[in-house]
Parts: structure tokens; C-alpha cells; sequence
């Protein structure tokens, strides 16, 4: 009965981490991850650093972003923080 008693704390504290901590975070990243896989042509998108643009060419890794002057800038897929709607 003591070792229980000595382990139950442990146990308690890794549940309560893993339904305010860790789960959150792995909903979150799924969420992101269903929300890149999704990206096409004309999306207007914020990366991670800020820079807001439209999608003008995707690759499998890479997204080609054009800026309101016309510019091009090429960033990783994984840069995609978030997908804006109009």
C-alpha cells in the first residue's frame, strides 16, 4: 500500500500534464499540418515570420508567394502559419 501511496502523485501529475500540455499541442500540430496539406494556388497566406501574400505556385515542399508589388518570394511549406480568409 505505501508504494502506491508513493507512486500516485507521479501518476496524477503525467495525467494532468498530458491533458493540459500535451494533447492541446498535438491537436494543434495536426490542425497545422491538415491546414498546409491543404494550400492551392491563390490562398492568401501569413507566414511564420509575419509576410502576407498570395500563393502563386506551390511545390511539394515549397510555396512560391507573391507580395502586393508583384514580387515573388519562395518559402518551405512548413513556413505557412496561416491561411487567410477574404
Amino acid at each position: 500500500m505505501g508504494e502506491l501511496a508513493t507512486l500516485l502523485p507521479l501518476i496524477a501529475m503525467f495525467v494532468i500534464f498530458y491533458f493540459l500540455l500535451i494533447r492541446p499541442q498535438q491537436k494543434r500540430q495536426k490542425q497545422v499540418r491538415l491546414m498546409q496539406s491543404e494550400l492551392k494556388k491563390g490562398d492568401t497566406v501569413v507566414t511564420i515570420g509575419g509576410f502576407h501574400g498570395v500563393i502563386h505556385a506551390i511545390d511539394e515542399d515549397t510555396v512560391v508567394l507573391q507580395a502586393g508589388d508583384g514580387s515573388k518570394l519562395t518559402y518551405d511549406r512548413s513556413a505557412i502559419r496561416d491561411v487567410k480568409t477574404v
